[in-house]
């Protein structure tokens, strides 16, 4: 398989990059070259979004285009140059207008009104889902065959939020000797969902080679919160003593969810988020 990786060089894109290297596939990864090198193996094109797609580039005859773009007219462009290639598009639960109903999915949660034109995140960080929204479907209306895939919380090597290497981090502390007192957020049987950035590369190049054709939640099962704060302070060798606070206490203190200044990572607002780490995974493991 030919495939057009269109970034390449930084977390998920790189991870799909080597996946793809790693079964054996021609790889051409396209970015501005601003973000880092991409993987040995693949070759590299220079290629600054707003200018679309070169016609040499197009003219190559790719059998398959991984994107992960927010931006609409980025993609709008790409789907025109393209259309021929089964697209993968990375989207994001971040579609989803319904953040409290648990075990939800493609199927039965409602999407955001979609944003068609390009908008500055750093003013406007409630348009991410939105753009994603007109993203999907412009593939979806653009391309000759496609699969949407929407993650949640991806997690492993690369990352560079914090929003999961926080709590190895912080059990890592009590490993070294430590405090053994850990505030936990919630309830230790509230679900939380993520996956490894290696394990979704895979999949997307499964998705690509199989010309896999939907719209999929990329999620891996959910599992409560206090089994898998075990999980990670056994791979930590720690013994925690786990304070758990509840959703009202957090939020009295000013405890930030999620990510950013004052967040407890992993920590959302329940029962208005109830539904945003608990979705149905079935789907996306029928489909390998």
């Amino acid at each position: 398989m030919k495939l057009l990786v269109l970034g390449g060089s930084m977390f998920l894109s790189r991870a799909v990059v080597e996946a793809a290297l790693e079964r054996g596939h021609e790889v051409v990864a396209a970015n501005r070259g601003r973000s880092g090198t991409v993987p040995d193996g693949a070759r590299h094109v220079v290629l600054d979004r707003a200018d679309g797609i070169p016609d040499d580039l197009a003219a190559e005859g790719f059998d398959a285009v991984v994107d992960v773009s927010r931006t609409p007219s980025h993609v709008r462009s790409a789907v025109a140059a393209l259309a021929d290639a089964h697209w993968v598009f990375v989207s994001s639960i971040s579609v989803y207008a319904d953040d409290a109903t648990p075990h939800g999915g493609p199927d039965t949660l409602p999407l955001h009104e979609p944003e068609h034109d390009d908008v500055d995140l750093r003013t406007r960080p409630d348009a991410y889902g939105p753009m994603k929204v007109a993203c999907e479907q412009l593939v979806r209306d653009g391309a000759a065959s496609s699969v949407v895939v929407r993650p949640g919380l991806i997690v492993g090597p690369g990352d560079p939020t914090g929003r999961f290497t926080y709590w190895p981090a912080r059990l890592s502390r009590v490993a070294d000797g430590g405090p053994p007192d850990v505030l936990a957020p919630g309830n230790p049987g509230d679900l939380v969902q993520v996956i490894d950035v290696r394990d979704l590369a895979a999949w997307i190049v499964l998705l690509a080679e199989r010309r896999t054709e939907g719209v999929l939640d990329a999620i891996a099962p959910a599992v409560p919160i206090g089994t898998f704060l075990d999980d990670v302070a056994a791979g930590c060798r720690a013994a925690p003593r786990w304070r758990w606070a509840s959703h009202a206490r957090l939020e009295q203190l000013g405890v930030a969810p999620w990510a950013g200044e004052r967040s407890l990572p992993l920590w959302l607002p329940r029962p208005a988020s109830d539904g945003m780490m608990s979705h149905d995974a079935g789907p996306a493991l029928a489909a390998g």
